[in-house]
């Protein structure tokens, strides 16, 4: 099976190569083969932590990396499961993550590509994914005296409106961009955010199946989905606390704090669990990243991870209850606070309630509301020397 197809699977000759294989999905998940197992990991970490990277290491196509074949299958079995969540969160942040990896590896692919292919890992160029995507014709590249590698390209308009958002920022706005003969000139950073939209629409498509829960495949992989939903605590919650005292956290939170603190590097799931109940108290992504200033926590971490939680898509997933956290070995039930609340954020919030208002120091107010600068009357931050501008409301 080829490592090229196991390292981008939603290519068409991967997709292929699926359904040519002597392999059954159903059959491989009742014997609970490595692809199945694989294809758990491959969703918790695209739930929580925005990739699809095995947690052994990066996957390059190469004979050290893990079985090719395990984890070309794995991604069909990873879409059954996703499906099977019954989110359609989960479903959008799965596909993100699976389009980051992919990019990931296509800028990998492209900084070791000496233009002879002579690298003894399989590797794609920028020919090959524009032609995955019918984007050949579309997009020309800018030539460069003296250069093998364009900084430019020129991408026909269809295609740039239909791969690019308004949520990007004001710089992909039509209206901001050089236009002739009908193309649009990006950088190649540009192009490439532009392709990631594109694989992350395919893989989005056809999600989620229709499946019989108690039936075939779905019933085989009951378990697996339990899991994965433990995990991500599907839970409804009122909305952020909006105070930030440290003295009131729950212990599993004082404990994972002071772990990092010490220079411990946290686990996958320890940091997620930290990162969603930050986010979830109303915390912003500047703000934990000066709270864990500290730490054993990287800065630019912190701000993916706590991004990528409380993004457009919404932080629809709270940290895990505590018999979940008890599961993992994060929570132990200190001062039996599980007859107070089920899981951290509840627990906190009890704790702020009985709280004195005198009593309560906000974190935010000790080193500065948002960890960044000073807020204007109406909540705005006040940028000095700049006069307010008119909101452009042409469309794209």
């Amino acid at each position: 099976m080829d490592a090229l197809h196991a390292k981008y699977p939603f290519f068409e000759g991967a997709r292929d190569a699926v359904a040519g294989a002597s392999a059954s999905l159903p059959e491989l998940v009742a014997d609970d083969a490595p692809a199945v197992e694989r294809a758990r990991e491959r969703v918790e970490r695209a739930l929580l932590e925005g990739t699809v990277e095995p947690e052994t290491g990066e996957f390059g196509g190469s004979a050290a990396d893990v079985d090719a074949r395990a984890e070309l299958l794995s991604y069909p079995i990873a879409r059954i499961l996703v499906s099977l969540l019954d989110s359609e969160p989960a479903i959008e942040k799965y596909a993100a993550a699976e389009a980051s990896t992919a990019l990931d590896r296509l800028r990998a692919d492209l900084e070791r590509d000496d233009g002879l292919r002579s690298t003894p890992t399989p590797t794609v160029d920028l020919d090959d994914v524009l032609a995955e995507f019918d984007l050949s014709t579309a997009v020309r590249a800018e030539p460069v005296r003296g250069s093998r590698d364009p900084s430019h390209y020129r991408i026909a308009v269809g295609p740039y409106l239909r791969l690019s958002s308004p949520s990007w920022g004001d710089s992909w706005r039509l209206v901001n961009r050089a236009l002739a003969d009908g193309a649009v000139r990006v950088s190649r950073e540009e192009l490439l955010e532009a392709l990631g939209a594109a694989i992350e629409a395919r893989v989005r498509e056809g999600l989620p199946f229709e499946l019989d829960a108690d039936e075939g495949i779905a019933a085989e992989l009951e378990s697996r989905v339990a899991e994965l939903k433990r995990l991500l605590s599907e839970r409804t919650y009122a909305g952020p606390i909006d105070v930030v005292a440290p003295d009131l956290f729950p212990p599993c939170m004082e404990n994972l704090i002071g772990k990092a603190e010490r220079g411990v590097e946290l686990s996958g799931p320890e940091s997620f669990a930290l990162m969603a109940f930050l986010v979830g108290i109303g915390m912003s992504p500047d703000e934990v990243v000066a709270f864990c200033a500290d730490t054993s926590l990287d800065a630019e971490g912190i701000r993916y991870q706590t991004e990528y939680l409380a993004d457009d898509r919404g932080t629809q997933y709270p940290p895990p209850t505590c018999e979940t956290l008890s599961n993992y070995g994060i929570c132990h039930n200190e001062e039996d606070h599980m007859r107070v609340a089920a899981d951290p954020l509840s627990y906190y919030e009890t704790r702020v309630k009985a709280a004195d208002d005198g009593d309560i120091v906000d974190w935010r107010e000790e080193h500065g509301r948002a960890a960044t600068g000073s807020e204007s009357d109406d909540g705005e931050p006040a940028v000095e020397g700049e006069e307010p501008v008119e909101e452009e409301t042409a469309e794209r």
